[in-house]
């Protein structure tokens, strides 16, 4: 794991929780006057607003909301564009999205993104409860936002490896958006809270490109459970990304209503007052999301899509979008790879399973599909079977050549 370098955020960073992630619990904060553009999307809230946004700089202080340890409250100058926005619409938020954008001086990046549709699906495959779909909802979520903008071939991984009831909870996404994930008791009752579920333990994130030689893995300690905040200081920590992030997601009973959330990540040109700037912003989108529910689970709910949102962080900086992504429900699961398995195994422990079972019958993970060899097919396999299985390339050639047939 890398150490954390020292930079102008750190001050802050030390003084709170080590993370541009998200407080744990629900904290009233002052709720400030929305721009003008914004408060034509949202009713009038005048209750004081609750729920997560990034840290406080000053512990106590209600408007000492930061992201950096900077001082300076002048207003950002920043003339704000007005970009066609025709092609990145999703009306009502109907269909998963996820959107990026940078502010016009360049210096912050905004992705925001919807994945109700992905996730609805993930839960039919696992047959999974909300607590589960909930945890593997905030991790599909933290992935596509950390990993937006790689390469498409890129691999990004999440495991939470936690000692609670959950078993642990893994998300893996690629540059396309396409995603897979499964969690160790999809069907844990609702008795258990996402933090009880998740329980201590580590963050471990894999990151890998078929041109690498070896994959990237980074760890850190589990300190909240909550998944976005634990991914938020592994940021911090491990790949020093200066970012606010926050993943949430809503149901009834066990039809996902929402889940979606967003990245902002400081560059290295941002300026003191863009910063400053985006504190107010963030603090206008926690009073807009509500005290019911996690943000940003609320503007989802009513409708907001990830431009809207991005739209409302980057109010008064000037909105330049960079891409889109339609997240996907993708396995790589299929009948060659459960016979390579098989010819990794003892060929005497292959051949007992067949004698006991009369079949090889297996289930993949990630979208619970299930696949059944007999014996004729096993021995037919094996007959036809070259190259070494425990190499890529070899195995690769085999599904070419079998291709070619």
């Amino acid at each position: 794991m890398a150490k954390l370098r020292t930079t102008s955020l750190l001050p802050a960073i030390m003084t709170t929780v080590v993370s541009l992630s998200f407080i744990s619990k629900l904290r009233p904060i002052v709720a400030f006057q929305a721009p003008t553009s914004v408060r034509r999307h949202f009713s009038k809230n005048t209750n004081a607003a609750f729920g997560k946004t990034t840290f406080r700089l000053i512990p106590g202080d209600l408007e000492s909301w930061r992201m950096t340890s900077s001082d300076d409250e002048s207003e950002v100058q920043t003339t704000a564009t007005t970009p066609d926005l025709e092609t990145y619409l999703n009306k009502h938020n109907l269909d998963d999205q996820v959107f990026s954008a940078i502010s016009a001086d360049g210096g912050l990046k905004v992705t925001v993104a919807t994945i109700r549709n992905l996730l609805n699906e993930m839960m039919i495959q696992h047959s999974m409860n909300p607590v589960g779909g909930d945890a593997l909802g905030r991790a599909t979520i933290c992935g596509l936002l950390a990993s937006n903008g790689m390469q498409e071939e890129q691999m990004f991984q999440i495991s939470m490896k936690g000692d609670g009831p959950l078993r642990g909870v893994v998300s893996i996404v690629n540059g396309k958006g396409q995603a897979r994930g499964y969690c160790g008791n999809p069907r844990l009752s609702d008795d258990f809270t996402l933090q009880e579920a998740i329980g201590s333990g580590t963050v471990q994130v894999v990151k890998n490109h078929p041109d690498w030689p070896r994959p990237y893995n980074g760890i850190t300690g589990i300190k909240f459970g909550d998944i976005d905040r634990d991914v938020g200081i592994y940021l911090a920590e491990s790949e020093q990304r200066s970012c606010a992030l926050a993943a949430a997601t809503s149901f009834n009973g066990i039809l996902c209503t929402s889940a979606g959330g967003y990245l902002v990540e400081r560059l290295p040109d941002c300026t003191p007052e863009t910063m400053s700037h985006m504190e107010k912003n963030l603090g206008n989108l926690v009073r807009m999301n509500g005290e019911d529910l996690a943000l940003p689970a609320n503007l989802m709910l009513e409708g907001k899509t990830p431009v809207d949102i991005a739209s409302i962080l980057l109010d008064g900086l000037g909105m330049k979008p960079l891409n889109q992504v339609t997240p996907k429900e993708y396995c790589e699961c299929s009948e060659d790879k459960l016979f390579r398995s098989l010819r990794l195994l003892p060929r005497e422990e292959v051949d007992d399973v067949l004698k006991t079972e009369g079949k090889i019958e297996a289930r993949c993970e990630f979208c619970s599909k299930v696949y059944r060899l007999g014996p004729d097919d096993v021995m037919k396999r094996f007959a036809e079977a070259e190259g070494d299985p425990s190499k890529d390339e070899d195995f690769e050639e085999e599904l070419k050549s079998k291709a070619t047939e």
